[in-house]
Parts: C-alpha cells; sequence; structure tokens
C-alpha cells in the first residue's frame, strides 16, 4: 500500500511547505524579511521515578535559555504557559482562541507572518507543537526549522541575547475542529487508526504515569523519535513513509495521535503531514486525562 495521498515526486513540495532549513532561514534573516516571525519554543519535561515503575514528569519553559541566547529576531513563547489554557484540569491544554490571538498579536504574530518554530528538543516536539496549534486555528504559514537550534549552533549561525520586541499584529483565529479529538470522539470513532507516541516502557505499562499505565487499547505504538535522523533532522521523505507504513498507518482513515500531554503526539502529526495525509488529529487530553478517567478502558 502507499502510505501516502500523494505521489513521491510531490513529497519535496510537501517538505518545503513544513520545514525551513538553516541556510533559508539565515538568508531571510539577512535579507530582514518583514514577514518572518521567529518563535524560540525552547522547554523541557524533567521526568523523575519515585517507586517502581512510577514516574513522574515537570513541564517547564526555558525563559533562561532565550535570555542568554537565541536566534536573531526571534520571540520566545513559554509552551507551558503562553500556548496553554491555565483554566482546564488537564494539564497543558491548547490555549482557547481568545488567548492565543492575545498572546501571538503581542509577540507581533499576524495572519500574514511567515512564523519559524524552532527548539532543542530531539524530536522537535515543542515546535510541533506550534505548528499543530497553528493548524488548529486555522493558519498554515508555519514552518518548523529543521533541526532546530543544535544544527543552528553546531553551524555557526549567528544568535543574540538582545530582546526581540514587534509591532503589534492582528491574528484571526479560524478553528479547524479536526485536528483535536476528544476521549469521547476516541471511543465513538471505531474506523480510526490511533498512534501512542510514547516511549516503550510507557506503552506496556511498565513505566506509568498518573494513576494507570499502559495504553489506550487499540493503539499502535510509533515512538516519535523514529521520524528523526541521529542530527535531530526530520528523516527523507522515502524513510518516513517506510517507518508509516511499518507501523500500520492508513493515509485513507483518520490518524490520531496521543501522548502524555498531546505534545509528543505533534512530532508525529507532523511528520505525516509531510507525507501528505490529510485526516490527522491530536487527543490533547492525552494520557493525562485517559489514566486519570476510570470510566475509559486500558490495555497493557
Amino acid at each position: 500500500m502507499n502510505s501516502t495521498m500523494f505521489p513521491a515526486d510531490k513529497w519535496e513540495d510537501l517538505r518545503s511547505d513544513h520545514l525551513i532549513e538553516t541556510a533559508e532561514l539565515a538568508e531571510r534573516i539577512v535579507a530582514n524579511d518583514p514577514l518572518l516571525r521567529i518563535v524560540d519554543m525552547r522547554g523541557s519535561v524533567v521526568t523523575a521515578l519515585i517507586a517502581e515503575g512510577v514516574q513522574t514528569a515537570q513541564y517547564l519553559g526555558t525563559p533562561e535559555a532565550y535570555a542568554a541566547s537565541h536566534i536573531v529576531g526571534a520571540v520566545y513563547l513559554d509552551w507551558t504557559r503562553d500556548i496553554t489554557d491555565e483554566l482546564d484540569l488537564v494539564p497543558i491544554q491548547a490555549a482557547p482562541p481568545e488567548k492565543l490571538k492575545r498572546i501571538l498579536e503581542a509577540a507581533g504574530i499576524g495572519d500574514d507572518s511567515l512564523i519559524v518554530a524552532y527548539d532543542a528538543h530531539p524530536a522537535s516536539q515543542f515546535a510541533t507543537r506550534l505548528w499543530w496549534l497553528l493548524r488548529l486555528y486555522g493558519n498554515e504559514n508555519v514552518r518548523v526549522l529543521n533541526g532546530g537550534w543544535k544544527k543552528w549552533i553546531a553551524e555557526n549561525h549567528p544568535t543574540t541575547s538582545d530582546m526581540t520586541e514587534h509591532s503589534t499584529a492582528i491574528f484571526t483565529p479560524r478553528i479547524q475542529p479536526e485536528w483535536r479529538m476528544t476521549a469521547e470522539q476516541i471511543l465513538a470513532d471505531t474506523d480510526r487508526v490511533l498512534i501512542d507516541a510514547r516511549d516503550a516502557d510507557q506503552y506496556t505499562g511498565r513505566i506509568r504515569r498518573g494513576s494507570r499505565g499502559g495504553h489506550i487499547p487499540g493503539a499502535k505504538h510509533l515512538p516519535r523519535e523514529a521520524f528523526f535522523a541521529p542530527d535531530g533532522t526530520f528523516r527523507a521523505p522515502t524513510e518516513l513513509s517506510q517507518i508509516a507504513e511499518q507501523n500500520g498507518t492508513d493515509p485513507t482513515k483518520r490518524t490520531v495521535a496521543y501522548c502524555n500531554g498531546g505534545v509528543a503526539g505533534t512530532s508525529i502529526l507532523f511528520a505525516l503531514s509531510m507525507l501528505g495525509y490529510s485526516q490527522l488529529t491530536n487527543y490533547d487530553g492525552s494520557w493525562n486525562e485517559w489514566a486519570e478517567r476510570d470510566d475509559l478502558p486500558v490495555e497493557l
């Protein structure tokens, strides 16, 4: 089965619609592209074993890293606060439209901006989280920096500690509900492909976060790292296609990704989107919600 809705000769076009390479970004910075808005999404998930087989996780932004050094012209968004719904009982859920509008407009990010997101994560999951959130709100003019901060630094591209300010912009959220799914929708939709992006120990229940371990029944295991080369860049399109196909994805069906907090799963969605998959959804509540609800089934 061809693992994409698009022929292979379209993969490079799709890739350039999703990724920006370090050399191109450097050129745009030098050219002082007036539409360019670079967003530093660096953050971390700090885990600890508190008992045998039981793990905790702390979600952190890293504004101090941005203050010390960042890509010239970049603004900083904290993935734990700026783009989340602080009123939701489930941690780090997507920010509601009115909040995202306020945050992005204040950062100078508007409807006409070319948004470039980067982070320092080996699977670019904080940058892809912003990509997904913008897709959820109808903005497709966003790219992820291939290789992120690590590649930018390795190639000695310019950095600065100067804070960046842009004039206020106008951002218009246009929600695309198909990009986000609830637990109830997952239970009701029996014809979807469900992808668990967490590591193997969490998938099998050997390590658990929250009240219960294991995975959502029927979920296929595809850790986000599978789509990345050792240097932190996305693998070539043919490799992405093979990995997707070998792990049971189906471009004719809706693909729903999840993880612990709806962040790592966006790396999966991003990679599949580069292959032309058109029915992509994030279970935003992910295991943070599923594990705590006794009315939801678990499989080991």
